[in-house]
Formats: structure tokens, sequence, C-alpha cells
């Protein structure tokens, strides 16, 4: 049992650091990664594709949270 309780908690950690508190940033750089594996296969430039991914996630990411952080809380 503690093996078991061990790679659960292994798996845990790395899904936490990995995903974080957004999952979208890290479903969109595994589909920009894919991508830009996919267009180097057919022979196309790819370099430009995941740096314009993370920049177009993180302001995404941004700007949502800033929008809720700004919001007043409702009253009780």
């Amino acid at each position: 049992m503690i093996v078991v309780r061990w790679i659960r908690a292994f798996v845990d950690f790395w899904i936490d650091f990995i995903v974080g508190d957004d999952w979208t940033v890290a479903a969109t750089v595994l589909v920009a990664l894919l991508a830009t594996w996919g267009l180097h296969r057919a022979g196309l430039p790819a370099w430009w594709l995941l740096p314009a991914a993370v920049i177009g996630i993180a302001t995404v990411s941004l700007r949502r949270a800033t929008t809720r952080a700004g919001r007043p809380t409702p009253p009780r």
C-alpha cells in the first residue's frame, strides 16, 4: 500500500506542477507542441508556432485573472 500511495502522490505532484491553476494553458501548450511537430514533419517552418501560442495563451490567461480579480465580491 505504501508503494501505491507513493506513486499516487508522485503522479498528483506532476499533474499539479504541469497543469497548475489553469488547465487551458497546459492544453494550449500541448496542442501547440503537437501542431509544431506536425508542421515540422510536413516540411514547413514551425519555429514560430510555439512562441506565438505561449504569448497568446499567457495574454488570455492574464486578462482572465485580472478581470476576475477586479470584480467585487458579492455580498452575503
